[in-house]
């Protein structure tokens, strides 16, 4: 079914407004290195947009529904993929930087989401085999690719440090899309309040593993904890909040596609903040994964053909 042009509008406003949140992400942690480790942006950021999540989930009266996840094996399936996810980019962002990060982001968004969205629900499929989006997202990841080869950072990768080049965009679309799908029996804020919460606690766990360690969780500068504070506002908190609303409105493909902001914006604040400037190839790429997204969604809200039921399996 064609979704309707104002909650398409809405839509893309919400989610091109939650991209522009997910890219501050890149530039607070670069901006706040080395005073606060590797340790401590993975952890506070949970830690402060879970706690927001949960007194937005306790003030819309959700909390039986919050207390019922975790008694729910699928929910911890989300956390190790909220994890998983946020250990990638962040290795990622220190690596190969932010506009790179950006673009495997993009990829999991744009390219991943559609396959798997048509694969899980039987009411997409007829969508998936439309041209225009599987053009869009080729286009996508030629343009994304020519920006990562770009870039020097990649080429400090070696070993077990490639696996962040898969296991970002895997883990980007099927975090989304399967907290996307709880959200419709189970109010949203109690799923991301839980998802985020947990992945807090099990952060602190595992920091031995990560650069910084348990010390690093006592942060050095009051600038530094008041830049991861923000970062859980906006990135852990706000930008899930609108993300997830978007695709209330419009499904489980649009929203995704509008994650082109990420790059543009991630590409920019780190010229204009950080005074980091962009390889030429990365310069040619970004256009061309964005031109990319913006033809597979095109190719996503085209009609249906008239003589089939998309809704059919």
């Amino acid at each position: 079914m064609k979704i309707p042009p104002d909650a398409a509008r809405a839509a893309v406003i919400l989610s091109l407004t939650a991209a522009l949140l997910w890219a501050t992400y890149y530039i607070f942690v670069l901006a706040i290195t080395p005073a606060a480790p590797p340790s401590a942006v993975l952890v506070y950021p949970f830690l402060f947009g879970g706690a927001l999540y949960a007194v937005w989930c306790a003030l819309q009266g959700h909390g039986r529904a919050f207390a019922r996840l975790f008694l729910a094996p699928a929910a911890y399936g989300r956390v190790a993929l909220l994890l998983g996810m946020q250990l990638s980019v962040l290795a990622s962002t220190y690596i190969a930087g932010a506009v790179d990060t950006s673009l495997l982001s993009l990829i999991g968004d744009v390219v991943l989401t559609p396959v798997v969205v048509g694969v899980w629900i039987a009411a997409y499929r007829a969508r998936i085999g439309a041209p225009l989006l599987w053009m869009g997202m080729i286009l996508c990841t030629v343009g994304g690719g020519l920006a990562i080869a770009g870039g020097h950072g990649l080429s400090a990768l070696h070993g077990w440090g490639y696996v962040v080049l898969g296991t970002i965009p895997v883990t980007v679309a099927l975090y989304f899309l399967s907290t996307a799908r709880e959200n419709e029996r189970t109010p949203a804020s109690a799923v991301v309040s839980h998802s985020m919460l947990v992945a807090g606690v099990v952060g602190i766990a595992v920091t031995p593993w990560v650069p910084g360690g348990l010390g690093g969780l006592g942060v050095a500068t009051p600038l530094a904890l008041l830049g991861l504070v923000a970062t859980g506002v906006t990135s852990f908190f706000l930008a899930p909040v609108l993300y997830f609303d978007s695709i209330r409105r419009a499904g489980f493909v649009l929203p995704p596609m509008m994650m082109t902001g990420i790059p543009v914006f991630a590409a920019l604040l780190s010229w204009g903040v950080l005074g980091i400037a962009i390889p030429w190839l990365g310069i040619l790429g970004i256009p061309v994964a964005v031109v990319g997204a913006l033809i597979a969604l095109r190719g996503e809200t085209a009609p249906e053909d008239p003589g089939r039921d998309a809704s059919l399996p």
